[in-house]
């Protein structure tokens, strides 16, 4: 097969949460682009009939069903309408998540330690054991996790450390599930990116404009990443062009975790 086919997903179908803005958006674009029919999930109607509007204006197929992950029992409403209406499930992009709370550790509740291991770790425990579980007899399937240099680094002035932990869980659970499932044709993988600038990391600079050169001169391509950067390495994990790649976790950071 020629090299530039192997990314083709003509006949594939993904789900990418969190795929309303941002990095998800951006992997949504790059996916439909390839040729796969994309159904993209998130919290807000309004955000997602903005980006389905927005990707079929460039002829893209993608549709859109609204669920807010941060609970495990929507997770699993998200998993019986689509195995019930949009099976089957090629492509599985856990990229939903965030931080929201940013409490010290030795103040931090544990209702809300709860909240974000929920909202990072299990809803995407759950989408891939009945998603990605339903691409067993197929023998073949792409899961892509989205963690964070965080996953791998703690990090300077953050508090509660639920986020690292909940990504650096992300990360191990990436590459458990990917021993398990290599026989079965499914790869495995993860992104871990860096500083993006993202709707959710303007709203930090909003608060604080300083922000954003200080992260900027932490990396060594002395820039944050944009969004679209994360599509092309997305396609990669979603084809078959990396068909020898599992239990991976790729960063994206622009060389932060050099320095």
């Amino acid at each position: 097969m020629p090299v530039l086919d192997q990314f083709r997903l003509d006949g594939k179908r993904a789900l990418i949460t969190g795929g309303s803005r941002g990095l998800g958006l951006e992997m949504a674009r790059a996916l439909g682009e390839a040729g796969a029919q994309v159904i993209i999930t998130g919290s807000s109607a309004e955000n997602l009939h903005k980006a389905c509007e927005e990707l079929c204006s460039e002829d893209l197929h993608v549709t859109s069903i609204q669920a807010d992950l941060s609970k495990p029992e929507a997770a699993e409403r998200l998993c019986d309408v689509v195995l019930k209406e949009h099976a089957p499930i090629d492509i599985l992009i856990n990229n939903v998540g965030g931080r929201r709370i940013n409490t010290p550790t030795e103040d931090l509740a544990l209702e809300d330690w709860q909240r974000i291991i929920d909202l990072n770790l299990t809803q995407a425990f759950i989408l891939t054991k009945r998603l990605g579980g339903a691409m067993i007899p197929r023998k073949w399937g792409r899961i892509i996790n989205i963690a964070s240099i965080n996953a791998l680094w703690p990090g300077k002035a953050m508090r509660g450390r639920s986020y690292e932990t909940s990504k650096g869980a992300l990360a191990m659970f990436t590459k458990a599930v990917a021993a398990d499932w290599a026989v079965h044709g499914i790869t495995v993988n993860a992104i871990a990116p860096g500083p993006f600038l993202t709707d959710a990391n303007r709203r930090w600079i909003g608060e604080k404009p300083e922000f954003e050169a200080e992260v900027a001169a932490s990396i060594p391509m002395g820039r944050w990443g944009r969004p679209e950067e994360i599509g092309p390495l997305a396609l990669y994990l979603a084809s078959e062009a990396s068909s020898f790649m599992t239990g991976s976790v790729l960063v994206l950071d622009g060389g932060k975790l050099l320095w």
